[in-house]
């Protein structure tokens, strides 16, 4: 049972007036890093069409940690995927810094980077740091450069200590922590993170998010979060975008985002994570309404 689910028609909607990219992308406006205007993605299947995306206007400010927050199969890592011109849309538009992801898409890959949680891709038989150096390469960072923005980028994550040791005896935890490293080591003005945090302890869920709110904090990097966990988008983000079946059902503030609910929410993070059906006890409590849990999305989206 979705208590989000239930409540959600009483949320604020998101406003469809917003100036579009027409608007916009002569000019490359400060405050505004991302936006969507009217962002269409559709693929073909053995059913027919598939839409991915289904109209979706956002617009991201510069130095904000954004979140876009829903379900699996919700539209996240679509979004994801243009704004990082991987995927072209099927209609509309959609800009990074001022540029067009469908006409400017090299512009857009020199002052971008992205990363996701479900990937922890690196060579295996290579270290951490060779890992690092390696994708440090492709951006044209002189080497020695690169291995200081290695170490700074490390230290901060408490992966120092591993960088020598080969990706394929790193810990789960540690995968990620070298992936997120990897996502800001060509110093990109935007970041795109999906599911940053997916499958890991809450201690290094935690440590992860630290590290996120002072890339933002003390660089002034904008940061576009994909997630499905609440408790994430609370603890970091400025704003969040509700999304589902591809189109965007509201858009504020956290905090403004659950008074709009009608009713008190709690969120607790434990560990070590619980077995399938272990917390479903929760939904018979007294005054409990109904729970989400991020735990069980995880691994239904692994399935």
């Amino acid at each position: 049972m979705n208590v989000l689910d239930e409540r959600l028609n009483d949320a604020p909607k998101v406003r469809q007036d917003q100036p579009g990219l027409r608007n916009v992308m002569n000019r490359v406006d400060t405050e505004i890093t991302v936006q969507v205007d009217g962002l269409r993605r559709e693929f073909d299947s053995k059913e027919g069409k598939v839409t991915a995306l289904d109209g979706v206007n956002l617009q991201v400010r510069k130095g904000e940690i954004f979140g876009v927050l829903g379900p699996n199969g919700a539209g996240k890592t679509t979004m994801i995927r243009i704004l990082s011109t991987l995927l072209l849309p099927t209609s509309g538009k959609a800009g990074v810094m001022g540029f067009d992801v469908a006409k400017e898409p090299e512009k857009i890959r020199a002052v971008i980077n992205m990363a996701s949680g479900a990937e922890r891709a690196g060579y295996d038989f290579i270290s951490a740091r060779g890992n690092l150096w390696f994708f440090s390469q492709l951006y044209g960072i002189p080497s020695e450069e690169a291995h200081k923005r290695i170490n700074e980028l490390s230290d901060m994550l408490g992966l120092q200590s591993y960088l020598d040791r080969k990706f394929y005896a790193l810990s789960t935890g540690y995968k990620q922590r070298v992936t997120l490293v990897r996502a800001f080591i060509n110093d990109p003005k935007v970041v795109f993170l999906d599911e940053p945090t997916i499958g890991l302890d809450v201690m290094t869920a935690l440590s992860i998010r630290e590290y996120i709110l002072k890339q933002a904090k003390e660089h002034g990097r904008t940061i576009l979060i994909a997630t499905h966990n609440m408790a994430e988008v609370d603890a970091i983000c400025n704003r969040v975008a509700i999304i589902d079946k591809g189109k965007i059902l509201a858009c504020d503030t956290p905090a403004a985002l659950k008074r709009s609910l009608g009713a008190p929410s709690l969120v607790l993070e434990v560990s070590p994570v619980p077995a399938p059906g272990s917390l479903e006890p929760l939904g018979k409590l007294d005054g409990v309404k109904g729970y989400t849990s991020s735990v069980d999305e995880e691994r239904e989206s692994q399935e």
